[in-house]
């Protein structure tokens, strides 16, 4: 398996233990040199350009201090070489102040930016995407009620419970996300299976992939998702890489299998569709984004589920 991935190899130290201290927080929030990473309602600030590829914006200084001023909430990511870096949330302004804020640059998605960017760039944006999400979704405690405060740096939120305080960290939910190949499921060779579902875009095919449910293991929920998906057996499950996926907020866990049963039987409350397909059928797929589109279409290239495809098919081409 590649060890790169999009989204991942973040380049800060995330200083949990320095966070804990208010005055070193507060020196950070007020320094000249601070980067921000401002995200607006899911989305990210970028700078596009015809001739090269899209650059992370980190405004600082004065910019950087009155973004702060705005925001609803502020997080520090963390640090590198001795620069701090701070998410904001401005999500509060409306589409003419935070087209003033943004100039000649945009706020993007960053599914669509994030694979042509450096990888520190998207990995940074990602984190930023994810924490800002967090704390849009937990201004209020899920066991009192209460109104809740951001501390340790924007990593913990506390509830104004007076009789007993709740604290709340950041979630990640663990997805498995796997590869199932058999050596010869229809009589035409090796083949692996994909599955797609009714919302994606037309032809596109995928891994199948599902969330982690409480009291089973990994190879268990890959197992399980599997055979609810598609009805097909699999054995030697193989972990091969995680990448962090702040769509909303999943931690996506790869791996590949083998299947020991071939006949595929969908459900549709799960899949549209779901197809044994050959190394040669793959490489016939065409892109995400491709105008005309081909019959099918491989995974966004941002995707560990791209990546399962590219390795396998790497594989197999020995």
């Amino acid at each position: 398996m590649a060890k790169y991935l999009i989204y991942s190899g973040l380049p800060l130290d995330r200083a949990a233990n320095q966070r804990r201290d208010e005055a070193w927080v507060a020196k950070h929030l007020g320094h000249e040199g601070t980067l921000i990473l401002p995200v607006w309602r899911g989305l990210n600030l970028v700078r596009l350009g015809d001739s090269r590829p899209p650059e992370a914006v980190f405004p600082t200084g004065p910019e950087g201090r009155a973004l702060m001023a705005e925001a609803d909430a502020l997080v520090i990511l963390g640090v590198h070489q001795e620069t701090a870096y701070v998410a904001a949330d401005i999500s509060t302004l409306d589409e003419t102040e935070v087209s003033a804020w943004a100039g000649e640059n945009v706020f993007e998605d960053l599914r669509r930016v994030g694979a042509l960017m450096a990888g520190d760039q998207g990995a940074l944006l990602a984190y930023a995407r994810g924490m800002v999400h967090w704390h849009q979704r937990h201004r209020f405690c899920g066991v009192c009620g209460e109104p809740t405060e951001s501390r340790d740096g924007g990593h913990v939120r506390i509830c104004s419970n007076e009789d007993d305080a709740h604290m709340h960290f950041p979630r990640t939910d663990p997805t498995v996300i796997m590869l199932i190949a058999h050596d010869d499921p229809e009589g035409r060779g090796p083949a692996c299976l994909l599955g797609r579902q009714k919302k994606w875009v037309d032809g596109m095919f995928s891994t199948l992939a599902g969330f982690v449910e409480p009291g089973e293991t990994l190879e268990e929920a890959v197992a399980r998702e599997v055979f609810e998906e598609s009805a097909i057996r699999i054995t030697d499950v193989r972990y091969q890489a995680s990448q962090p996926w702040p769509f909303p907020s999943s931690l996506m866990l790869g791996f590949r299998a083998k299947a020991i049963t071939t006949e595929i039987n969908v459900d549709p409350r799960e899949l549209e569709d779901a197809c044994w397909f050959t190394p040669d059928e793959l490489k016939a797929f065409g892109e995400w984004g491709d105008e005309p589109p081909r019959k099918n279409r491989m995974p966004r290239k941002d995707s560990i589920s791209r990546r399962l495809i590219d390795d396998w098919l790497e594989d197999m081409a020995g």
